[in-house]
């Protein structure tokens, strides 16, 4: 996934709010792409940004649309907007729960046609495909 927009910094100035070395870490964390549980940022900052703390800044970072949750069943993993990363969907895995970005041309043609038909501005969208990876299907 490439970046189009990488200063977070800029962001979180631009609604008053301070740019502090967690918040950077935790954007960090997230650079790469793969959408991340709170359980997976907590491991991966550990000794760095404590629960409530990680807890609050993705609250806020959802507040100014630096990330977005992707919802997997009931629950949910967070990775950066488009603001910050290419606009893209998912494949889930229902067994490993692997979560596989995809950014497909043809997915956003037939999503702006069919909004077009139905005389409908859309603003934003998630799609989620639900399946068994390679490796699953091979067990």
């Amino acid at each position: 996934m490439s970046h189009q927009d990488p200063d977070v910094a800029a962001v979180l100035r631009q609604h008053d709010c301070s740019v502090t070395t967690q918040r950077l870490l935790v954007f960090g964390l997230l650079a790469d792409g793969k959408p991340l549980s709170m359980a997976e940022l907590q491991i991966m900052a550990a000794g760095n940004i404590d629960r409530a703390s990680l807890y609050r800044t993705i609250a806020l970072f959802e507040r100014l649309g630096i990330v977005r949750r992707v919802h997997l069943g009931w629950k949910y993993k967070v990775e950066l907007s488009d603001r910050f990363v290419e606009h893209h969907h998912h494949l889930t895995c229902l067994k490993c729960h692997a979560v596989i970005p995809i950014s497909e041309l043809e997915l956003e043609g037939f999503i702006s046609g069919v909004a077009a038909q139905h005389h409908f501005v859309p603003t934003e969208h998630q799609i989620e495909v639900q399946g068994y990876c390679h490796a699953c299907r091979e067990t």
